[in-house]
């Protein structure tokens, strides 16, 4: 064979080869590519199928269950539900029915629906808390706040605030400058899976924003005898807290009737709802007991030469109340005496000597501890589950002077803290600055607090209306305010703390 021919049977054999291979790569009739969908659940395949729109519909209808629980039309996948276009041959395809019986075994199916997030800011003591809330319909959670926000106001000056038709303040009252919730809140349209909680209700909604939880509050069945303060009382609650957790209640003088239930559990409210308000009312300053001595009167003589009238002042205040209680500060705008007070005052005869008796002091032997007019923001009362053991009083501003309530001797004292603390600190345990002073007969007072700069210090003599310190906001204050506490017994070390409101009746 020449070369030539040899030429000519090797390209021969080459086209040969080309047509067997091209030829092997032809689909037949037994073995052709075809149009398919994968199915994922998290990331994870569950097969191929042939029709997307045959599982689609097999889930929505399998679902009669959910859709009538919801009150829907329409059911959808789980969420990390996926399907994607595939083009395959060869390959197993699975039924609409086989991918349906994998999905429910290992998910939860879906609603059409909306995702509330609640985000707390952050501050000292705790860090950023979301809050994540399932709804159908929007206007549900909006319905649900509003109930939260009458069940802290009352709703006629609630419509007033939000339609602006409040009457501006005459004589005495009180608007509302401002309203809001501290946290930030988004609300999302999205697919809300059936494994979680899905709030439908308002009322069982608000309910959740109030207490935190969807579980059966705690109930108080009225018996013969009960009033809101002493149910208050047994459930370790104010009577504002009691009415605030039985909305249905309109004041402290519902009649309540036997065996009616009540809830006299704690709340705990999942959102903060703040007014800013402006009250103007009247106050009265109560007038001094003071004692003159005449030697023309005989001793152990005394009468009242002048008697003595409460004077009355109009005060302007700008206050902070938050979720229905007063905050720790208020901030006085104005006030206009519309009463001079007038001091008793009274007379006695010398001092008797020897044998014949002792000198009684027939004025008020206890000072108010603050300038005048003062706010008490907070009284010796229940206040969410614990009780708060003495009297806050506001209003007089920061640095105005405190005085000691009676003689006596300052057995404990603390300048260590900053002048400005927060709610939860525990500094100076949790009093911040203070005073701990003995005022005899077993009386011991707590002045908290104050500023850093202390007019006496451990082991100091006082006097009955001497200035011996100066109001603050350090430690776990949320403004600035005097906590004045009277113990019978000292401090925290077996004294028992009673309401020093007791001290000027």
């Amino acid at each position: 064979m020449n070369i030539k021919e040899k030429f000519i049977v090797g390209i021969i054999t080459v086209l040969t080869f080309l047509l067997c291979y091209i030829t092997s790569l032809t689909p037949n009739q037994t073995d052709t590519y075809q149009k398919v969908y994968q199915v994922y659940l998290d990331g994870k395949k569950l097969g191929l199928i042939y029709n997307k729109e045959e599982l689609l519909a097999l889930i929505d209808e399998k679902q009669q269950d959910i859709k009538s629980t919801y009150q829907v039309d329409e059911v959808y996948p789980p969420n990390g539900f996926e399907i994607k276009e595939y083009v395959t041959h060869n390959e197993t395809i699975s039924s609409a029915s086989d991918i349906y019986s994998k999905i429910e075994n290992v998910s939860d199916f879906t609603l059409n629906g909306y995702i509330i997030t609640i985000t707390k800011p952050a501050n000292e003591n705790e860090k950023e808390k979301k809050t994540e809330i399932q709804v159908l319909d929007e206007q549900v959670f909006k319905d649900a706040l509003e109930m939260v926000v009458t069940t802290f106001v009352d709703e006629k000056d609630y419509q007033n605030y939000i339609n602006n038709t409040q009457e501006e303040i005459k004589d005495v009252g009180r608007i509302i400058n401002h309203m809001y919730f501290e946290e930030d809140v988004s609300i999302r349209e999205s697919y809300v899976s059936v494994d979680k909680k899905i709030f439908i209700d308002k009322n069982e909604l608000s309910k959740y924003l109030l207490y935190g939880t969807t579980e059966q509050q705690a109930k108080y069945i009225v018996k013969q005898g009960d009033t809101l303060a002493t149910i208050a009382q047994e459930s370790k609650l104010n009577v504002r807290e009691l009415l605030i957790a039985n909305p249905k209640l309109r004041g402290e003088n519902t009649i309540l009737n036997i065996g009616e239930r009540l809830n006299n559990d704690i709340i705990n409210p999942i959102m903060t709802l703040v007014e800013e308000v402006k009250v103007t009312e009247d106050v009265e300053i109560p007038f001094e007991k003071k004692t003159e001595t005449d030697d023309n009167m005989k001793v152990g003589e005394s009468k009242v030469t002048q008697v003595g009238v409460t004077g009355l002042a109009r005060t302007t205040q700008a206050m902070r109340i938050i979720n229905g209680e007063n905050s720790q500060e208020t901030n006085l705008i104005s006030s206009v005496t519309l009463r001079e007070k007038v001091d008793e005052i009274t007379t006695n005869g010398p001092k008797a000597s020897g044998n014949l008796g002792h000198y009684v002091d027939n004025g008020q032997k206890w000072a108010w501890p603050t300038n005048q007019p003062y706010y008490i923001t907070t009284y010796f009362e229940y206040r969410w589950g614990s009780h708060h053991d003495a009297i806050d009083i506001s209003m007089t501003g920061f640095g105005s002077p405190i005085y000691a309530a009676a003689d006596g001797v300052v057995v404990d004292a603390n300048d260590g803290c900053p002048n400005n603390g927060w709610y939860g600190s525990t500094c100076g345990m949790s009093y911040g600055n203070y005073l701990i002073i003995n005022h005899g007969d077993n009386y011991y007072a707590i002045y908290g607090h104050l500023t850093n700069s202390l007019n006496v210090h451990e082991g100091d003599k006082v006097k009955r209306g001497q200035v011996i310190a100066y109001m603050g906001n350090s430690g776990s204050s949320t403004g600035t305010h005097l906590h004045f506490g009277m113990f019978e017994g000292y401090p925290h070390r077996g004294g028992k703390p009673f309401d020093p409101m007791e001290l000027y009746k």
